[in-house]
């Protein structure tokens, strides 16, 4: 890879201060209740990630949002699941991100999931609801010396969760394609339902991409629930802060274009450019 800044350049304001920790997430307007003590991540999970989660508190209930809305409702008619496993991946992703990431996710699930519904697509919501949790997982520190494209970074978090919930291995390789293509266009709408629809959340969330499908209703209602101030600046810096540190990730990959706008001196590696450079000799 051709050598790049060390610095990244910080869009107009700098950089959102991350929001981590119990006391700062819950602090503010109340955003929700949590369990009378902290369990155990499960055992299953590789070394790295039970110590990075360390201990999460299962919802055991749902706070009103600083909208009036609560959690348990259902913007524009779509539910989050009442599964175990979807409570636990709420508390999990609730724990270990920042308002930015753990709001931004529970928008792709609602988008998501309206989207299938207006194409009438037949879906596993709470496969579906996985995806759409733990699609920017591989964004977070602990990932950043890892090598490895972020989206097989929370793809592979994804697959932890679901193999220590015994989930069947079809199952999980769904969520671990949803989670591992979603910043891949062109290809997920040809793949299973699931897959399919975490990028078209992930892609109306964060591009627009299909904006009139829904009505102003329905974007409100889930806006309402999990709001979206600054989120432009704050998404571009959030990717840009979780692939600087691994440029070589990026290449084939939207991601480049990120580093190329936030980072000064990275340059991407050209496809042409790197097929005439081999060491074959013609």
């Amino acid at each position: 890879m051709r050598p790049y800044g060390p610095r990244s350049r910080r869009p107009a304001g700098g950089f959102p201060a991350g929001r981590r920790g119990a006391a700062a997430r819950d602090g503010e307007g109340g955003r929700r209740e949590r369990g009378a003590g902290p369990g155990p991540v499960p055992a299953a999970y590789p070394t790295r990630l039970r110590h990075a989660l360390g201990a999460y508190r299962p919802c055991t209930g749902f706070a009103r949002t600083r909208s009036g809305m609560t959690e348990e409702q259902a913007p524009a008619g779509i539910r989050v699941p009442d599964t175990r496993l979807a409570r636990e991946a709420t508390a999990l992703v609730r724990e270990a991100t920042d308002d930015l990431i753990y709001d931004h996710s529970r928008r792709v699930y609602f988008f998501g999931a309206l989207q299938g519904r207006r194409r009438g697509l037949s879906f596993d919501p709470e496969l579906l609801y996985v995806g759409a949790m733990f699609h920017d997982l591989g964004l977070l520190p602990r990932h950043r010396d890892s090598g490895r494209r972020f989206e097989v970074d929370g793809a592979e978090e994804a697959r932890a969760f679901l193999h220590s919930h015994g989930v069947p291995e079809d199952s999980v390789r769904r969520v671990w394609t949803a989670i591992a293509l979603h910043t891949t266009p062109g290809v997920p709408e040809f793949m299973e339902p699931e897959v399919a629809l975490v990028t078209a959340g992930v892609e109306y969330d964060v591009l627009g991409i299909g904006y009139g499908d829904l009505t102003a209703g329905q974007r409100a209602e889930v806006v309402a629930l999990h709001p979206r101030p600054d989120f432009k600046r704050r998404i571009l810096a959030a990717f840009t802060e979780g692939v600087a540190p691994k440029p070589a990730t990026t290449f084939g990959n939207v991601k480049a274009d990120v580093l190329e706008h936030f980072v000064p001196g990275f340059r991407r590696d050209d496809f042409v450019t790197t097929i005439e450079d081999s060491e074959w000799p013609e």
